[in-house]
């Protein structure tokens, strides 16, 4: 029971960055119907910003976290502006291909930069865990979780409670009915890529502390990332974070009573499963509502 115990705990800070990741993934997929190949790539921009704000600048590791975002949605802002807006009105194709382009020459780059060595990031937390009962986790872990809850927190009421929220939603269901309602459909576009892209870089600022960085990290985060939009449904936030919750613990049970080799291998056996019994996913909605 004990060791049951244990594995919902870890689930519980996996799957809170997990749901970040499909969060931003299910926005731009739905809202813009862009397969973003670069949010594996994002993930792993927003670890190495965490490594230059602590180690290198030296500044504070909580201030990293929202350096990390806003470097983030920057970053989104930038590639949507410069690759896909021009794109507007293309066939999915060929933004697929130029996505894929984007995710490569990323990855390339950061490779070139930073070499193949694994870095990792001090964090100010006591290195003897929080024990509580039979249960022991990581002050570093508990944070992770605590700042993942907050940003999930903050863009649920981003997208439900404020008129950009209601201007994604509206472009989401009908872009052409929202523009000739006055909705600014390219801004929603640049702010809509921007968001979901800082919410990958927040997952990734959050977990390069507990795990190392190195170039290629994101590459398994972002096929995660597609599997919980699958899990959750297309464009359903509430799904994603499920989503991300079902596959952090079908790993963590996978790892802990079948192999830690079948760690990722068990949460894709769910989502083949998903895919036959019910392909829009376990918490799809009968109308296109973010």
């Amino acid at each position: 029971m004990s060791e049951f115990l244990q594995h919902l705990v870890n689930m519980l800070v996996l799957g809170g960055t997990y749901a970040l990741l499909g969060i931003g993934l299910t926005l731009i997929f739905g809202i813009m119907n862009v397969v973003n190949f670069t949010h594996g790539v994002l993930y792993t921009f927003g670890a190495y910003i965490m490594f230059i704000v602590v180690q290198q600048l030296g500044l504070n590791f909580f201030l990293a976290l929202p350096v990390a975002v806003l470097a983030g949605w920057l970053l989104g802002a930038a590639i949507e502006l410069t690759l896909l807006r021009p794109l507007r009105g293309s066939d999915i194709d060929t933004t697929m291909l130029v996505m894929i382009g984007a995710w490569i020459a990323m990855q390339s780059g950061t490779l070139w930069i930073w070499g193949g060595v694994a870095k990792s990031v001090a964090t100010p937390f006591p290195e003897a865990p929080l024990v509580l009962g039979p249960v022991s986790v990581s002050w570093l872990r508990l944070f992770v979780l605590a700042a993942a809850a907050m940003l999930i927190l903050v863009t649920y009421l981003l997208i439900n409670k404020t008129s950009l929220g209601r201007a994604m939603r509206a472009t989401f269901q009908d872009h052409d009915t929202a523009s000739l309602m006055g909705v600014n459909v390219d801004m929603i576009y640049t702010s809509t890529f921007a968001i979901g892209s800082s919410l990958a870089a927040a997952a990734g600022a959050l977990l390069g502390p507990v795990y190392v960085i190195f170039p290629q990290m994101g590459d398994l985060a972002a096929v995660k990332a597609f599997a919980i939009v699958i899990l959750g449904g297309l464009g359903n936030i509430t799904g994603a974070v499920i989503g991300g919750f079902i596959l952090a613990l079908a790993e963590e049970l996978g790892a802990g009573y079948v192999s830690s080799g079948y760690r990722d291998a068990m949460g894709f056996l769910i989502i083949i499963a998903v895919l036959i019994f019910r392909p829009t996913g376990l918490f799809a909605r009968a109308e296109r509502v973010g």
